[in-house]
C-alpha cells in the first residue's frame, strides 16, 4: 500500500481498501486550497479537505446517496475528530461504470 506524507490520507486509504477492495482509489488532499477560509481559522490541521475517487464493485446495485453514506459511515471518526476532515468530495463508481466513463472519455 502506498503511503503519503499525510496521516489522515493514509488512514482513509487503509480503511477504504479494507472495506471496499477498490479496483481504483485516488485521494487528493486539497486542504492547501482552503487554508485561508474563515472556517479554517485556528485549525492546526493541514488535512481537512479531500477528493476521493473510488471504483469498487461493493457499490453495485446502490444509488449514489447510499454509496456516499457507506463512505461517510466508514470515515465517521475522521469526520468527527477535532482538526479532522472538514470537507469530503466523493466519486463512487462500479468497475462497469468506470469502464463506460473511460470509453466515453468522461473518466
Amino acid at each position: 500500500m502506498a503511503t503519503s506524507q499525510s496521516p489522515m490520507e493514509d488512514a482513509m486509504r487503509g480503511k477504504i481498501a479494507d472495506c471496499f477492495a477498490p479496483t481504483s482509489l485516488e485521494i487528493f488532499n486539497d486542504s492547501h486550497l482552503h487554508a485561508h477560509h474563515k472556517a479554517m481559522e485556528g485549525s492546526t490541521s493541514r488535512e481537512t479537505h479531500f477528493r476521493v475517487y473510488i471504483t469498487s464493485d461493493a457499490f453495485k446495485s446502490k444509488m449514489q446517496p447510499a454509496r456516499h453514506r457507506m463512505v461517510y459511515t466508514l470515515l465517521k471518526d475522521e469526520l468527527a475528530a477535532e482538526g479532522g476532515i472538514h470537507a469530503l468530495q466523493l466519486r463512487t463508481r462500479t468497475t462497469e461504470e468506470e469502464d463506460k466513463a473511460k470509453a466515453s472519455g468522461t473518466a
